[in-house]
């Protein structure tokens, strides 16, 4: 068992890896190693199947839940999780905090999942998970939520510098969609709805209260475009599509921002005949998006994608994960386990602690002495 120090979450590893997804020629092998295998099982309760939500809030306080409505807490940094909350009918899809006290949970919705029957999309926390009550939405329908982001920003009232916290969550899988929208730190909310522009919702990212992406699939009757991204730059108001995968049974699962220039999306296909799996990366923060090669196997269904600096990341699929450290030119295999779809890099508080959640729960570590990653 490693020691606690070598369990603080810094750096950049460099150890090299020793099997490759696919060779490539010697004028394309990166100059710097991807991360190593440095992902740690953390001991949690079994759960059958994917677990799909997991934040921190600050280095030590932790949650993450379950399709059976369970919500479990660490308050020592993973090493130890205990069941807070559990309601039967509930599938916890998203969790957003912004501080240990304070925060959000996603329900998946009715009309998808088998014995889902709590119909509240949404719920917020004033003390740490303990109790949760729904949100109100003011009558506006919204069906279920796939994903929760919150960005800590600033803006000028009143001639002076003050903090915001902007939220957003939006879905869902299946269908219909909307993104839910507070940029008060959850004191009053509205909802955009989205079933022109999307038929499924999977992942929302906001670059300030402006610019934002909604990563989706096409809307019904245009199932040819398959996986679409959806920009923002009027906080919600208009949409443009940005990226079309123009594949059928195609969608976009989710996406990672180490920079407001740079980002990575994943893009899941439901093909049994397509054995070449693609991530899609923007260098121009989100106007234009191309696809990489990820690995050629049908059994690669992609999930989620983390990426702690411009090029260094990874991706979580059906088979196991897979890490780059040259902005997603070159992949190889590493030890994260099947079906990780969710990384987060920091936790709310700043910390630098890549965590990945599916199967398993995973954490990132690293020797003490390797570089941390610029803000």
């Amino acid at each position: 068992m490693a020691s606690t120090s070598r369990r603080t979450f810094i750096g950049i590893a460099l150890t090299a890896f020793a099997t490759t997804a696919c060779r490539p020629p010697a004028s394309a092998v990166p100059s710097a190693p991807p991360p190593g295998d440095h992902w740690e099982t953390l001991n949690t309760e079994p759960y059958k199947g994917k677990r799909d939500d997991i934040v921190f809030a600050s280095s030590a306080v932790g949650f993450y839940g379950t399709g059976k409505g369970d919500l479990f807490r660490t308050t020592d940094g993973g090493e130890s999780w205990f069941k807070i909350w559990s309601q039967s009918g509930t599938f916890i899809r998203a969790i957003g905090f912004v501080d240990p006290q304070n925060g959000w949970l996603g329900n998946v919705g009715t009309e998808y999942y088998p014995g889902v029957t709590d119909e509240v999309p949404l719920y917020e926390t004033h003390d740490g998970g303990e109790t949760w009550a729904p949100v109100d939405l003011g009558g506006a329908f919204v069906k279920g939520i796939c994903s929760i982001d919150i960005v800590q920003t600033k803006h000028i009232h009143q001639g002076v510098l003050e903090p915001r916290t902007l939220i957003h969550a939006a879905g869902r899988v299946g269908g219909p969609t909307a993104v839910v929208r507070s940029v008060d730190g959850g004191e009053h909310w509205s909802v955009i709805d989205m079933s022109k522009e999307a038929g499924m919702i999977l992942d929302v990212k906001f670059i300030d209260s402006n610019v934002g992406f909604v990563f989706a699939a096409a809307p019904t009757g245009a199932e040819v475009e398959g996986a679409r991204i959806l920009k923002t730059r009027d906080g919600g108001a208009t949409w443009t599509a940005v990226y079309r995968s123009g594949r059928p049974g195609e969608n976009v699962w989710k996406a990672s921002f180490p920079s407001a220039r740079v980002g990575y999306a994943t893009v899941q296909s439901y093909d049994p005949e397509r054995a070449q799996q693609v991530v899609v990366k923007t260098t121009d923060g989100g106007d234009t998006w191309t696809e990489l090669a990820l690995v050629t196997d049908a059994k690669a269904r992609e999930f989620g994608i983390g990426f702690m600096d411009e090029n260094t990341g990874w991706v979580g699929t059906m088979v196991g994960g897979f890490a780059t450290g040259d902005g997603g030119r070159t992949w190889v295999k590493t030890n994260l386990n099947p079906a990780s779809n969710k990384f987060r890099i920091r936790a709310m508080d700043g910390t630098f602690m890549p965590v990945s959640i599916g199967t398993s729960v995973q954490r990132w570590n690293v020797p003490q002495d390797a570089a941390i990653p610029a803000l």
